[in-house]
């Protein structure tokens, strides 16, 4: 290990691009995460999450910044797939905001043509980029930013469809169920032939949910007919300018692995040690795709910092040693991560991830 300076500190996306690119080790492990509650990001600066939007803009970058990222997640804005009205309960988290929301799964918008004709799909031209434009004229040097999709091609698909009604429907009507996946491929095709043209978006999100515990949400030959080749699609578009693409899918992907490295997917994100645990997955698959975090979520939530802190040390004596690997949480960083456990992550980060 070489001695720690500041500059290790200082943001720069090479040394992400480094991990996706499989070229060897960087400066420093990168830290990176999918996602964080405001109320994460408010603990961590000591500040409220101010009401304007520049400012906003500023508190985001500070917190990237404070916590070690080499990049900046930003939004688009007026570009999403309608879906039904969520299921809502009570937030118990010791910080929530009132309500918890999720998908209702017994319900759809697209079950017939007739409703596929009424739907209403997103345009590109009514699609908001200012926040990529002002946060772009805000970064550090050599900071970058990262996008996400709005929900990918399966996640828009159940939501559209609803999950019982899809299932049905790949029974029943299989055509209308490739015309939901078709249409909601080429929004969002369209969105990434967009995206890749911002000289400040250095990678991009393929965010789409593909499994649950023990298998995926659809069999492996309906991903394959319905939802692969669009991800195919938008790596490659990507691709064609020097944009890495990183595939968040939560769940059990192990009988489509291969399927996904043969999209060209840089690297996967998303990790359960009752699935899979990173360090297994590097073993792998580690000389053909590069991972993405996999500090588990049920040891960050649930243990206390002492152990978190042996647990992260112990992955990243495993997973970091050649490169190829990014440290952060198994998937996101909700309001119900204590944080001092989250901390104490970035902590072991900046203590045993200098190579």
């Amino acid at each position: 290990m070489n001695a720690v300076t500041a500059d290790l500190w200082e943001p720069d996306f090479e040394r992400l691009l480094t991990v996706l690119r499989l070229e060897g080790e960087p400066d420093r492990l990168p830290f990176l995460d999918f996602s964080h509650d405001i109320g994460v990001m408010e603990r961590v600066l000591g500040r409220d999450m101010p009401g304007k939007p520049e400012a906003q803009r500023r508190f985001r970058i500070d917190f990237a910044v404070a916590c070690g990222y080499d990049v900046v997640r930003a939004m688009v804005a007026d570009y999403h797939f309608d879906t039904p009205a969520r299921r809502v309960a009570d937030d118990t988290a010791d910080r929530g905001r009132g309500k918890r929301s999720w998908r209702d799964d017994h319900a759809g918008l697209v079950g017939s043509w007739e409703e596929f004709e009424a739907y209403r799909w997103p345009s590109i031209e009514h699609a908001d980029f200012g926040d990529i434009e002002a946060l772009g004229a805000m970064l550090p040097a050599n900071m970058k930013l990262v996008v996400a999709l709005p929900g990918g091609v399966l996640e828009n698909l159940i939501g559209i469809m609803g999950y019982e009604m899809l299932c049905y429907r790949l029974a029943d009507d299989p055509e209308l169920v490739r015309a939901v996946a078709d249409r909601v491929g080429e929004c969002e095709l369209a969105l990434y032939e967009a995206l890749v043209d911002f000289e400040q978006v250095g990678a991009l999100w393929l965010n789409d949910d593909l499994g649950f515990k023990t298998a995926t949400m659809l069999s492996p030959d309906h991903l394959r007919e319905y939802v692969l080749p669009w991800h195919a699609r938008l790596v490659e578009c990507a691709h064609s300018h020097e944009v890495p693409v990183m595939l968040h899918a939560c769940g059990n992907v192990a009988e489509i692995m291969e399927d996904l490295i043969a999209t060209g997917i840089d690297a996967k994100h998303s990790f359960e040690d009752v699935i899979q645990p990173v360090g297994q997955f590097r073993r792998e698959w580690g000389d053909t795709i590069a991972a993405i975090g996999g500090i588990d979520m049920d040891v960050i939530s649930r243990c206390s910092e002492a152990e978190v802190r042996e647990y992260t040390r112990g992955v990243i004596e495993e997973c970091a040693p050649g490169g190829g690997w990014a440290l952060g949480t198994g998937n996101s960083v909700p309001n119900y991560v204590p944080m001092e456990n989250f901390l104490a992550m970035l902590d072991e980060g900046r203590r045993h991830g200098v190579y």
